[in-house]
């Protein structure tokens, strides 16, 4: 069954089904948003993917059930609260809400404190990435993506940046070594490394601290911003396939390679679009490589720059929905307002809002 008959399937049972029950159940109907949430919840299912050491205790002081705080996070990032704190008190306030996370009652919601370490919890086991690599498999396995996009934006965090200490480099004799000298050979590049590395291998090396990054805005504004970087992957649909979140001054050609091994290993595609942050001729040799074709603007570089061809200017338009994924995480799904420190949790925050992402653009696809 295609990607869009599948969703129609599913909506159209919900909309008869289970929206009619819900009405039944509750004191009052359901709003649209609440409407909304109920099936971005169904669409991601996060109780399947709660830690068992979280959800099962033996000894000690029972934990509050992890699945409806999970819940909740999700409820968060739909209703666009900025803290914690903001969707405690709508839970308290709003019964239909609260039954739809899972709570029972205003006096079953846990405390401030509570919801900090369940997410301190999501972010160590990575519940995110196990949430949005299961969406990946359901619902796009099997399906030929047309492009994939990719690009990343800036993420502001709320933390020191690290003081970068530049090792400096030794001058090197010019010339042939004497006899019996020995030189140090010279440190291989990370994108060279990255061509024979396996996508985990290449991630684990990419820089991760908060730090200062720095970037020409559209209208060629040098701008810069303390925090960290996110580089998503985004097939046509403006479903986010593959994120990583690095330093804020990892260069966007760094992430590229990686990036394309893990989306090539969830989704089969065609195009790889790139802008100019991405023209280098080994990441052209990796694309082609994994079977794609890459079609990246080309960067000057005090050049003068051959334009594309009609054929690959046409395609490189659909390059667009990478801004339009990223502008969505940031004005609708807490990107821009990240509230916790650290590279883990600041990585966890954004994947909520990137899950959410998918399943209301699965949503949006039938609309």
């Amino acid at each position: 069954m295609k990607l869009r008959e599948r969703i129609s399937w599913l909506f159209e049972n919900v909309q008869k089904s289970l929206f009619p029950h819900l009405d039944e159940c509750f004191e009052s109907p359901l709003t649209e948003q609440e409407k909304r949430l109920v099936g971005i919840l169904g669409i991601l299912e996060v109780e399947k993917h709660i830690p068992k050491k979280a959800s099962r205790q033996r000894f000690g002081r029972k934990l509050l059930e992890r699945e409806s705080i999970a819940r909740a996070f999700v409820a968060k990032e739909v209703y666009r609260h900025g803290r914690t704190i903001d969707m405690i008190r709508n839970l308290r306030s709003t019964g239909n809400l609260r039954r739809i996370c899972g709570f029972g009652g205003a006096c079953d919601i846990p405390s401030e404190s509570t919801f900090s370490r369940a997410f301190a919890e999501f972010a160590e086991s990575g519940f995110g990435k196990r949430i949005h690599d299961a969406l990946i498999k359901e619902w796009l396995s099997g399906e030929l993506l047309g492009h994939i996009s990719r690009d990343s934006t800036a993420i502001t965090g709320r933390e020191k940046a690290v003081k970068t200490i530049k090792v400096p480099r030794k001058k090197r004799k010019r010339g042939r070594p004497a006899k019996g000298e020995r030189r140090e050979a010279a440190v291989e590049k990370r994108l060279c490394r990255q061509v024979s590395q396996s996508a985990e291998e290449a991630v684990s090396e990419l820089p991760v601290l908060c730090d200062r990054g720095v970037k020409m805005n559209a209208k060629g504004f040098r701008t810069s911003w303390n925090g960290y970087k996110l580089h998503l992957d985004t097939n046509d649909a403006g479903l986010p396939i593959s994120a990583l979140v690095t330093s804020a001054s990892l260069h966007d050609s760094q992430v590229a390679i990686p990036l394309m091994k893990l989306s090539s290993s969830k989704v089969s595609y065609c195009y790889d679009l790139m802008d100019a942050a991405y023209d280098a001729r080994l990441i052209d040799e990796v694309s082609r490589s994994l079977g794609h074709v890459p079609i990246i603007d080309r960067n000057p570089r005090r050049k003068e720059v051959v334009p594309m061809a009609p054929h690959q200017a046409e395609r490189y338009k659909e390059r667009s929905v990478a801004e339009r994924a990223n502008s969505r995480l940031k004005e609708d799904f807490g990107a821009s307002n990240v509230m916790v420190r650290g590279h883990a949790k600041v990585t966890q925050h954004l994947m909520f809002g990137v899950i959410t992402l998918f399943a209301d653009q699965l949503i949006r696809l039938i609309g």
